[in-house]
């Protein structure tokens, strides 16, 4: 500057470096970083792990055996399972496409993070995240899901997962994660997944399988095959290149899974909030009734995301032989009406219920009235053993006689109206007891004995004895059937004869628990209804009915049976009810459009009855489900007051019984070489043993009748007014 040139004896002044210039700015960063790493350090060690975010659990629900056989669930669907139960190529297939370094980071990874970045910036796509495992789990189970990307969530995150890798393992982290990362499909955690994508378990998971499932991690919504299947393919791909350049498998293994296509192995998606996983017989039906049951103690809440475990009372064995019985060997042709059945073991317990043939056609169960969607049936003949069990309550004998013309009017009775009664095909009866009117079913004894008794005390055995639910109007007519019930309620009622008089309410939950906790455990409760001696005479005449009387086609070849037939007016519906010492089973067939439509031309039958095919699908479920050869104690007298009629002693008809019939073919209107010969002397004219006389129902309940004759018999003043 001063112009003068430069020599060997002038020296250039020196500048500081840029570091000594800005000493004092590097000095304040070093010292912000030093506080900052030992605030980082202080949070570590000090501050407390966050609680993890609640996490919603499947239901789970079981068979008596303890095989699961439906799930409960909401939008999350979650199955917990340990790491050893997740095959390696699963977890080969997660480290390799999420977290190649997991075993030997602390919970970040700065060089994966940086990967990731420079992989976005060339657009190649994502081959493996930035996020650790470790991460992941914490996004999911601490911080909660989300997609947002703040820094202070990236910060709180990062934080949070070395606080997890000081606590935690390595294995502990990665089955943490697999139970909490997302699938689509509603499934949460790997088991999830797998029932919901291939209806397996994890365990059983393969190469191509486990691929597929890991490439849904990053997008679980829009790689679903059902919704884009080439994005789904992609996916699969890049998880399978993933694990070969790991060196988990090998290039062919990779083209071998690769080869073959999505569509071939993933199952539909389902879109129920019940997921039935068994393969059991009709088993749908009863899965809705557990589910109803239990929102009368859990909330729907509780139900889809509790994590309950709900322990049934199916056996899987009755229940595929009590949907056989009706539908596999009976009502199997496209035309024919529908059947109902349930059967019940002595403590109450629902052991099978057939609700009906296809779920997917009709979700109405059949089998528990109006808790299934229905309305219910009419009972008919099967109503009557509550009467007689009521006029043994009264202590009146078995033996009394009345007597049973083919018609009958009770002046007055249908609330001021005459009631005009008549029998199965105009059958004519002497004076018989009530014994053998149970037997043939003698609907104008039975009206006699309801004007005696009173239809009010009826309607109040019914209830006691198990009929509930549905409602039961006390009109004369009621005794011979004409209320609706369901066929649980019937099985319930004639489980309190077959328990000697002891009722107990029908169950289908034995137990639930949550976690390590109980909150039900079943025990049947019993009240009881008659005295044993008082069950056993209505056991005594229900005895009759099959051995000799219109339930002969429900003969066991493994034992003793009891029951009672059952037919509506018009044959509108058919039932059989019965037990032995093992099960009570009841038996329903109709068309479910209503009684309208009566059961003619039915499998070789012109008219069903109660006496011929629910007669038969019982006796083909309880011949495989429960053969017993023991019998109930006889009845230490038959005795007891009597009616206006007097008695007609029992005498032992046995001599005149024959076999149980196995072919059904023969129409209802002619009599077989096999039916019972009628031994009551006085009987006029009789319908075939099978046969079921069908209720005259109430005036308000029934059309009028036409060329109706006054019949020779109307009913004495002295049982009128008793």
């Amino acid at each position: 500057p001063d112009g003068r040139p430069r020599g060997p004896g002038r020296r250039r002044p020196k500048r500081p470096s840029i570091l000594w210039r800005y000493r004092r700015v590097w000095v304040l960063f070093g010292l912000l970083g030093l506080t900052a790493l030992a605030g980082v350090a202080w949070v570590i060690t000090h501050v407390p792990l966050p609680p993890e975010v609640p996490q919603a659990q499947t239901s789970i629900v079981y068979d008596a055996s303890g095989a699961q056989i439906a799930t409960f669930h909401g939008d999350e669907n979650r199955f917990p399972v340990k790491l050893d139960q997740v095959p390696k190529v699963t977890i080969d297939a997660v480290i390799a496409a999420e977290d190649r370094k997991f075993f030997q980071h602390r919970g970040i990874d700065p060089l994966g993070i940086a990967r990731a970045t420079w992989a976005d910036i060339r657009r190649r796509g994502v081959r493996q995240g930035g996020s650790t495992i470790t991460q992941q789990y914490v996004k999911n189970a601490f911080v909660g899901g989300g997609h947002e990307r703040t820094l202070s969530r990236k910060l709180k995150e990062a934080i949070v997962a070395v606080k997890v890798e000081s606590k935690y393992s390595k294995q502990e982290i990665l089955e943490r994660y697999l139970n909490t990362v997302y699938f689509g499909r509603g499934a949460y955690g790997i088991q999830a997944a797998a029932k919901a994508y291939y209806d397996k378990d994890a365990a059983q998971l393969d190469l191509k399988e486990s691929a597929y499932l890991v490439g849904l991690i990053r997008t679980p919504s829009e790689g679903d095959v059902a919704t884009d299947p080439l994005l789904a393919e992609d996916l699969r791909t890049i998880v399978l290149n993933a694990m070969v350049e790991q060196r988990s498998i090998t290039r062919a293994q990779a083209d071998e899974a690769e080869a073959i296509g999505l569509s071939s192995y993933v199952k539909p998606r389902k879109a129920s909030e019940t997921t039935v996983t068994s393969s059991i017989k009709g088993v749908e039906y009863f899965v809705e009734y557990v589910r109803q049951q239990l929102l009368s103690t859990h909330t729907i809440d509780e139900i889809l995301r509790g994590g309950l475990r709900i322990h049934t009372t199916l056996d899987p064995r009755l229940q595929d032989l009590a949907y056989d019985a009706v539908y596999g060997d009976t009502l199997n042709r496209v035309n024919d009406p529908a059947g109902a059945l349930v059967s019940l073991d002595p403590d109450g317990r629902v052991v099978a219920m057939v609700g009906g043939k296809d779920w997917a056609a009709s979700k109405v169960n059949l089998a528990v009235g109006a808790e299934g969607g229905g309305g219910g049936r009419q009972a008919g003949s099967t109503f009557k053993p509550f009467l007689l069990a009521e006029t043994v309550r009264q202590g009146y004998s078995v033996e009394s006689s009345f007597a049973g013309p083919s018609k009958i009017v009770l002046p007055k009775a249908d609330a001021g109206a005459d009631w005009e009664v008549e029998n199965y095909e105009g059958a004519s009866y002497g004076r018989i007891n009530l014994i053998d009117a149970t037997a043939n079913s003698v609907n104008t004894v039975y009206a006699q004995l309801t004007m005696a008794i009173g239809p009010e005390a009826v309607a109040d055995m019914a209830r006691k004895l198990g009929v509930k639910k549905s409602k039961l109007n006390s009109v004369v007519s009621l005794p011979l059937g004409t209320g609706n019930v369901s066929v649980l309620e019937m099985a319930d009622a004639y489980l309190t004869f077959a328990n000697e008089g002891m009722q107990t309410d029908p169950r289908v939950i034995k137990r639930v628990t949550v976690g390590e906790s109980t909150i039900v455990d079943d025990e049947p409760e019993r009240t009881r209804v008659l005295e044993r001696e008082q069950a056993n005479v209505v056991n005594f005449v229900l005895r009759q009915v099959v051995d000799r009387g219109s339930g002969v086609r429900a003969r066991l070849p493994t034992g003793p049976a009891w029951g009672k037939t059952g037919t509506t007016e018009d044959y509108g519906d058919a039932w059989f009810v019965g037990y032995n010492r093992k099960l009570t089973t009841a038996v329903w067939m109709g068309y479910p459009g209503g009684q309208s439509q009566g059961l003619f031309n039915v499998h070789g039958w012109s008219r069903v009855s109660g006496g011929t095919l629910p007669a038969e699908i019982w006796r083909r479920f309880m011949s495989s489900a429960a053969p017993d050869r023991s019998e109930f104690p006889k009845p230490t007298s038959l005795g007891g007051k009597s009616f206006a009629g007097g008695v007609i002693r029992y005498r032992d008809k046995s001599a005149t019984t024959v076999p149980a019939v196995t072919t059904p073919r023969a129409p209802a209107s002619t009599v077989p070489k096999d039916a019972p010969v009628p031994t009551t002397a006085a009987v006029a004219t009789t319908a075939p043993p099978w046969a079921e006389s069908p209720p005259t129902t109430a005036r308000a309940q029934s059309p009028p009748q036409t060329n109706f004759t006054i019949p020779d018999f109307t009913v004495p003043e002295r049982i009128r007014r008793e």
